[in-house]
This record gives structure tokens, C-alpha cells and sequence, in this order.
């Protein structure tokens, strides 16, 4: 059998839980979320080391904190929030039915792949939908365990077999044939601009997202030493592979020297002009980011180009003039490598930032840091982006691990970043909510719907997926929705299952005539 056909059987069952599981009640999803979010919880540090071993990105203990924050963090931060039962609004005359979207096809990067696995399965479940992984091929292995780990917990705690499933050989035709595929309902794309853009062009809906470019700015009135360490901390965090991180530093001149010193005392080390040079060189040896430099350590990389740091050297600071598209510093880098300029004053820290987001990254996120409230809001006007950091490491605080933003391994960049979602991706994304209206005259009585709801936990053990079988009652066909008895067709009861179906079919027959 061929992979495409392999991975479109596994469209087929994801199809058939979907269906199953959109009956599920709110008090059994939730159930089921907790069980999942729990079994990532508990292998977090194993798939973090897992993860660093087979991509050579990152840094185990950071990779843990993702994890964590993508399994049960998740859960915690969406704890009495409900996406399954109706919403009445009985003051306007309407009443919300969710409906899922059904099959998830989940497209995840190399760069940060057991946490956006663990992110993505656990909304889609939230949201009663079955979601097929596609993992990158650099992170093949890590991926697929972590997502066998979450989809036996979901069956064990009574999701439908198939709920939650992976491409286990993903390649590009692969995957362009699954996004193209109709019993795929929606694709939810991390990673490059090719792969968002393929998802968009595939004839199916696709919630996408746009490349990071993040400029920060601190201007006279900041915390330098305080600004300082949490640039820092942000770019050695996971050594930069989250697209949140921070790419161009903009300093005011009447701090610049004072925050070069406290940028080193925190573990930076500032590059001089002929060093900068020779980074360059290594770092875009044709104008395009060398990406083995993607997810390594700055000592690392100052290695490799020939640049002497110690050990504990945390972020390369490189110092370059002009911000334009032909000064490679100013692209995005997902390394623990910055680029510095300074500047005047505030006005042209916040124009050298807008210009940092149109060489790229438009959308997505800039950082500030910064006392000043009316520089803060004349930051977050002027430049094109959707997420403002203040005053805090950007890598954590625009994926919302260290704000109040929505945790998120997916960051849409909205119009302007090219994207079909402008916000930090979230459970809502993956439903819609069909409206009972009524007619607005007052003296039109709208009954009381609160507590109604078509929906039920499951009663007894869920079936496995059904197979088809010539043997003639041998193979045990379970097919049942969850709220109705298992149909187990052995040999005595295959005439009741026989008559059945073919009550089914006269009925569709009927159908099809009146019409």
C-alpha cells in the first residue's frame, strides 16, 4: 500500500472518531483533556531530551518548561472555559450550538516540536475534533512517541480510537496530498513560509502563521540592568527557536553604553566591527541564514565562525549601523545572536523598529522596555504588529508563557502578516458556533433552552475503529455512536446488523428519490 494511501486510512478513521466524538459531553471532554494534558505532563522531560537529541536545537531544560506549559499549563489557563455546551442569550434571542470542525491536520515545525504536538492535540481535543500530526522530518521520531503517548491516553480515558493519530514517514507529496484531501476539514500550519503558504493553497480552510522578525526597543526612561537580563534570558532561552524571540535591539544613545555593560554582565558578549564581519560571514554565507546556526548555543556558533567566547557566553551582540534589507543583522536569526543599533532618540527608535518588521516579521511581535506610557502606546501604533511585549523577555511574552496573553506554540500575524488569524492561536479557532435566532418582536416567546443539549457521555466501553472483513462473522465490526450500545457482530447477532444496514440504505434510497 502506498504512504499516500496509508495516510488517507488514517484521514478515514480520524473521520469516523470525529463524527463519534462530537457527541461527547462537556463533563467527558474535559475528563479526557485532563488525562491527556497529564500523560505529556509526566514525559515531559524525557520527550525535551528527546526532542534536543534528534534535532540538535535547543536546550533540554527549557524544552521541559515548553512542555509543561503545553500540556497541562494549557488545561489551567482554559480551565472553566466550555466549548462544547450551548450558550443562551436568552436578553437577545439567541442560542449558541458549537460545532467542531472535525479533522485537525496539524502540520508541526522541527524548532519546538513535542510542544507545539502537545499544544495542538490538546485544543483539538478541548474541541471535540480529531487531529492527524504531520511532523516535520527532522523531528520525526520525538514527534511521533509524543503523540502515541497522547492518543492512548485519550482512548484509555474514552475518546474514540483514532481520535488523535500521526504521519509516521512524512514527506512532501505526503503532505501536500493530505492538505488537498477532502476528509480534511481544516489545517493548522507551523513552520516555514513554504509549508504555510502550501496550506493555504491546498483548497482547504487553513489557520496559518507568518515568520517572526522581533525588534525591541529600549529607550532612556527603562530599567536598564532589568531590561537588559530579560534580553538576555529571552534569546538564550531555548536558544532562540521559538519565533517569539528577539532579533534587533534598538538602544537610545543616552543609554547605549550603559546597557552594553549590563547586556555583558548578564552574558552577553558584544561583538567589535572586524568579529561582526567574520559572524556575518559564517551566519549568511550567501545573503540567506545558514540554518545550522538555527537552535545552537552562542558559544557554539561563535565557534564555528572562528570567534573566541567562553563557555558560559550566552548571546553574541552584534553592532551594525543602518537598518536596511542588505544589512543581514536585521533578519530574523532563531539563534542566541542579536543585532544592536542605537538611536537618537525615541521617535527614531520606533521608526527603526517599523523598518525592522517591513525587512520582515510583519505581524508578528515587537518588545519595549520602556517607563514611558506614551512611548509605549506610539510603539504598539506605529509598528505593524499584533503583539507588544512591555518590559519582559519576548520569547516567553508574546507565546504568552510569561504574560497574559493566550499560551501558544502558533502566532497568527493577521492581515498584515499575510495569516488567516491575527491572534495567538486558541481553542476558538478550531470550532464555529451555529446561531438559533429568533424573531426579535418582544412579543415573540423564545423557550427556555438552558440545560438542553443533544449531546451525552458515552455509555460503556468506545469500540475500536471498524474494520471491513470477509470473514463471514469471524471479525467483531464495532460501529456505534457514543451514546448507543456497542454492535458486536458475531455470528449470532450479524442478521440483527445486517437488517440494520440495510434499514440504513433503504432510508438514504428514499432520500435520494424525493429529491
Amino acid at each position: 500500500m502506498s504512504s499516500i494511501a496509508a495516510a488517507g486510512h488514517l484521514l478515514e478513521r480520524a473521520r469516523w472518531a470525529a463524527g463519534a466524538y462530537a457527541e461527547y459531553d462537556q463533563a467527558t471532554v474535559a475528563s479526557i483533556v485532563q488525562a491527556v494534558a497529564d500523560a505529556g505532563h509526566a514525559e515531559a522531560e524525557r520527550f525535551a531530551a528527546a526532542a534536543v537529541a534528534e534535532t540538535g536545537m535547543g536546550v533540554v531544560a527549557d524544552k521541559v518548561t515548553k512542555n509543561r506549559a503545553c500540556s497541562r499549563g494549557i488545561v489551567e489557563y482554559y480551565r472553566g472555559e466550555d466549548f462544547v455546551s450551548p450558550r443562551v442569550d436568552a436578553a437577545r434571542k439567541i442560542v449558541e450550538i458549537p460545532r467542531p470542525a472535525g479533522v485537525v491536520l496539524a502540520l508541526t515545525p522541527t524548532t519546538n516540536p513535542v510542544a507545539t504536538v502537545y499544544f495542538k492535540v490538546i485544543l483539538a481535543l478541548m474541541t471535540r475534533n480529531a487531529i492527524v500530526v504531520a511532523p516535520h522530518p527532522r523531528a520525526r521520531q520525538c514527534s511521533i512517541d509524543a503523540v502515541r503517548i497522547l492518543a492512548e491516553a485519550a482512548v484509555a480515558a474514552g475518546a474514540p480510537d483514532g481520535i488523535v493519530s500521526v504521519v509516521e514517514e512524512p514527506s512532501i507529496p505526503l503532505i501536500e496530498a493530505l492538505m488537498a484531501d477532502e476528509r480534511t476539514d481544516v489545517i493548522v500550519a507551523t513552520g516555514g513560509t513554504g509549508v504555510v503558504r502550501a496550506a493555504y493553497s491546498s483548497g482547504n480552510p487553513a489557520l496559518g502563521v507568518g515568520p517572526g522578525n522581533v525588534p525591541v526597543f529600549v529607550d532612556a526612561s527603562a530599567d536598564v540592568e532589568a531590561a537588559a537580563r530579560r534580553i538576555v534570558d529571552s534569546k538564550a532561552f531555548d536558544n532562540s527557536v521559538l519565533c517569539t524571540n528577539e532579533s534587533v535591539l534598538i538602544a537610545e544613545d543616552s543609554i547605549a553604553a550603559k546597557l552594553s555593560s549590563a547586556l555583558t554582565r548578564n552574558g552577553a558578549h558584544i561583538l567589535d566591527a572586524d568579529a561582526a564581519t567574520r559572524l556575518r560571514a559564517y551566519m549568511f554565507p550567501d545573503g540567506h541564514l545558514n540554518t545550522d546556526v538555527v537552535g545552537r548555543s552562542a558559544a557554539w556558533i561563535a565557534e564555528q565562525a572562528g570567534l573566541r567566547v567562553t563557555a558560559k557566553t550566552r548571546l553574541l551582540v552584534a553592532p551594525f549601523t543602518d537598518v536596511i534589507t542588505e544589512e543581514v543583522l536585521t533578519h530574523e536569526k532563531l539563534c542566541p545572536v542579536i543585532g544592536m543599533t542605537t538611536v537618537a532618540d525615541a521617535a527614531r527608535g520606533i521608526r527603526a523598529a517599523r523598518a525592522v518588521v517591513r525587512i520582515a516579521g510583519a505581524g508578528h511581535s515587537a518588545a519595549i522596555h520602556s517607563e514611558n506610557p506614551r512611548v509605549i502606546t506610539e510603539f504598539a501604533a506605529q509598528v505593524p504588529v499584533l503583539r507588544v511585549s512591555v518590559n519582559v523577555g519576548n520569547s516567553t511574552g508574546s507565546s504568552g508563557l510569561e504574560t497574559n496573553l493566550a499560551p501558544s506554540m502558533t502566532i497568527g500575524t493577521g492581515f498584515v502578516g499575510r495569516s488567516s488569524i491575527g491572534e495567538n492561536l486558541q481553542p476558538h479557532n478550531l470550532m464555529n458556533w451555529a446561531k438559533i435566532a429568533y424573531n426579535a418582536d418582544a412579543g415573540v416567546r423564545m423557550p427556555e433552552f438552558a440545560g438542553i443539549a443533544p449531546w451525552h457521555s458515552p455509555a460503556g466501553p468506545v469500540p475500536a475503529y471498524p474494520l471491513a472483513s470477509n470473514d463471514s462473522g469471524a471479525q467483531i465490526i464495532a460501529t456505534r455512536t457514543p451514546n448507543t450500545a456497542p454492535l458486536r457482530t458475531a455470528d449470532p447477532g450479524i442478521d440483527a446488523l445486517r437488517a440494520e444496514l440495510r434499514a440504513l440504505v433503504v432510508e438514504e434510497l428514499a432520500q435520494l428519490i424525493k429529491r
